[in-house]
């Protein structure tokens, strides 16, 4: 039989790495209807059914599996043949937290781009767990405690220093210091890791006022920045943001974002090490 089309065997290869055709078609820069289409038109082209679709996902069946090793290992072969052609050019794919790219990695993408003009750099801004060896993932950004995974490369970016921040004409900046039990008093804005719970109960306090919850922490941050209450945020998201400091709290203690990448990746330096710089 004639040889599939190289297009349709690398949807198959992300759908079977991801097991969701919504995902695949986000690291293909496609539309999920493109995706499965394609999958759709390799299965009749083989003759064989690759995945069992579910409701929220998918499942590769045994003939899909059997098929995906080779395939992927091929896909691998040929992608490592194409570098070698253009060796000046380093793809480099790192994975971070949404709101980690929007706050701290974003505006300072301009000087790593003129400084390493050879490195091609991928962001992705998720939260999930990340594959190394399936994902296409180079580097990983994540908040929580030391990684303990021996497989893996890991270095302290910054630990987690949470202050609670108000925009800055807000009546709270006009006094000099805060307590906690002061802060309690306002409308606190909370993101997903849900901090200002976490202090209130190790205090013995409750919030006197609303708590208005966001799932991530840029967006509290913003909620923070239209006046709608205090936010509490890594130290390093603020930058620039027109936002007061009135409070720090506790250090949680190795609560950090740590940069993480594959102990054999050796293409993964020059980013890890601009990361570290800043």
């Amino acid at each position: 039989m004639r040889l599939p089309n190289l297009n349709a065997l690398r949807m198959f290869d992300a759908a079977a790495r991801h097991l969701n055709f919504g995902r695949a078609a986000e690291e293909l820069h496609l539309t999920q209807g493109a995706v499965a289409q394609q999958v759709r038109r390799l299965e009749a082209d083989l003759g064989h059914k690759l995945f069992h679709r579910h409701a929220r996902g998918l499942t590769l069946t045994d003939t899909g599996r059997r098929y995906h090793a080779p395939v992927q290992q091929a896909l691998m072969l040929i992608r490592e043949a194409t570098d070698q052609l253009a060796p000046a050019v380093q793809r480099v794919t790192l994975s971070v937290p949404p709101s980690f790219a929007s706050k701290w990695l974003v505006p300072r993408l301009p000087e790593f781009e003129a400084r390493h003009p050879d490195n091609d750099l991928r962001v992705v801004a998720e939260e999930s767990l990340t594959d190394f060896k399936r994902g296409g993932i180079d580097i990983a950004i994540r908040q929580g405690g030391k990684p303990q995974a021996s497989s893996l490369n890991s270095a302290l970016l910054s630990l987690v220093d949470l202050v609670a921040v108000a925009r800055q004409d807000s009546a709270l900046t006009k006094k000099d210091s805060h307590e906690l039990a002061d802060l309690a008093q306002h409308t606190l804005i909370q993101d997903g890791h849900r901090h200002w719970d976490l202090l209130l109960r190790q205090q013995g306090l409750t919030a006197k006022g609303r708590v208005l919850q966001f799932n991530q922490t840029a967006l509290a941050m913003d909620a923070a920045m239209n006046g709608q209450g205090i936010a509490l945020v890594p130290r390093i998201f603020l930058g620039s943001q027109p936002l007061a400091e009135l409070w720090q709290a506790p250090r949680l203690g190795d609560q950090g974002f740590y940069v993480l990448w594959p102990s054999a990746q050796g293409r993964a330096k020059t980013v890890v090490d601009w990361l570290l710089r800043q």
